[in-house]
């Protein structure tokens, strides 16, 4: 192999250095490339009582895991020569427009991820045109969430307390601050056992101990922003300090009944999902106590482990209730390709909730933008492989034969009278 010294004029044009940036977190996030690199950089820099919060579920965590092999075993098909340049990625769900067809699911102790928090979370939604849901175990209040974004599509989360006078009260302060979606959450009449949250004594708000201040060594922004900002407390509820169990079920009703369903309804003027349906007859009977659309949920496996996976059961609620009832899907999803397999299965819509707090214990608002930003572009490129022009150009068509058999929608489904 002969070889010559490089000339000048071949070296110039492949020396362009970046101007470092001050900005560290831009560009540490810019480097995630998706949203397992965004989990990665998260459990970096937070400490562990808060990442195991969110990152973890019930008992031996099997359904957990079980909705990440359902997603992961499905089989997208590819179709050539059909010319999309730009596939519309927006969507229509409980009568508003979105974007994106994903919007930001309810999460509780938010704050502790990050201390932006709900305001984060919102603000990211905001500027993405999708929908941001707060839930009654948020660190900020309704108020407070509607004075940081009024303009953006906020839906609330409600568990049914055993105090009806305050389960009316946050409807009515929910209807008043602009909230025009409800999702009444009926999987959790107690709180289910979350192994990890006992083994590092999750309590509120964190005590310091020789662990933790340990830990802080490691993590000094995270501590910083808790030591420097207001008290961590559910927004909702009086400044309390015990462990998450104890705490849940004081606040919780387990005596939770469809009568109950009925009279949030009666009380609810706006549009009301059930979120934690998996069954046909919790659909039907959902549908028949005056809810508008369901959410397929196994609560990303932190209530009743070894339920099923929100995928498999998809098929059969929308069975169920037939197309014309709105369903949402939430549980498991970590990637484009996992909300365009949920659309194709039958889904008008898909909820993130682990994905959003990876990018907000990521980096802030910044991070849940960066997180959006990746589910975005890889729903775009898939449609384009797929050839999907747009969101409901994605349908059972385009997933593969070799698929779990409950994942094939049926062809023609009679609408219900719901």
């Amino acid at each position: 192999m002969e070889r010559r010294l490089p000339r000048w004029s071949e070296l110039r044009p492949l020396m362009q250095f970046e101007t470092p940036s001050l900005d560290r977190r831009a560009v540490r996030l810019a480097r995630a490339a998706d949203l397992w690199d965004l989990r990665r950089i998260a459990r970096r820099r937070t400490p562990r009582p808060a990442f195991d919060y969110a990152d973890g579920a019930a008992q031996r965590e099997l359904t957990r895991e079980r909705s990440r092999a359902a997603f992961d075993a499905v089989e997208l098909l590819p179709r050539i020569l059909h010319g999309i340049e730009a596939p519309d990625l927006s969507t229509t769900i409980a009568g508003a427009r979105s974007a994106l067809p994903f919007g930001i699911a309810p999460t509780g102790f938010t704050r502790f991820m990050h201390a932006e928090g709900e305001i984060g979370g919102v603000r990211a939604a905001r500027k993405a045109g999708i929908p941001f849901t707060l839930s009654t175990m948020g660190t900020r209040s309704l108020e407070e969430v509607a004075e940081a974004a009024p303009d953006a599509t906020r839906w609330f989360q409600l568990y049914l307390w055993k105090d009806r006078a305050r389960s009316r009260d946050l409807l009515e302060r929910a209807g008043g601050n602009g909230y025009g979606t409800l999702l009444v959450t009926v999987d959790t009449p107690v709180a289910g056992q979350r192994l990890r949250d006992v083994r590092n004594g999750m309590v509120i708000p964190p005590k310091l101990t020789l662990r933790t201040v340990a830990d802080a060594s490691h993590r000094p922004e995270w501590w910083f922003n808790f030591l420097t900002t207001d008290s961590l407390k559910f927004a909702s509820l009086s400044s309390t300090s015990a462990d998450l169990p104890t705490i849940t079920n004081a606040m919780f009703d387990p005596t939770l009944s469809y009568e109950d369903l009925e009279w949030i309804r009666s009380v609810w003027p706006g549009k009301l999902f059930v979120k934690g349906v998996l069954t046909r007859e919790d659909a039907r009977r959902s549908m028949a106590a005056g809810a508008d659309g369901l959410v397929v949920s196994n609560h990303g496996g932190r209530q009743l482990d070894r339920a099923p996976a929100s995928l498999h059961a998809l098929p059969e609620v929308r069975d169920e209730v037939g197309e014309g009832v709105e369903l949402i899907l939430d549980s498991g999803v970590m990637s484009g390709a996992d909300v365009i397999t949920a659309l194709c299965a039958g889904a008008d819509f898909v909820l993130i909730g682990r994905a959003y707090l990876y990018g907000l214990m990521a980096g802030g608002q910044q991070g849940v933008e960066r997180a959006v930003e990746l589910l975005a572009e890889e729903i775009r490129i898939s449609m384009q492989l797929m050839g999907a022009e747009s969101v409901r150009g994605l349908g059972p068509e385009l997933m593969g034969t070799r698929n779990h058999p409950d994942l094939r929608r049926r062809e023609t489904v009679t609408d219900q009278p719901y």
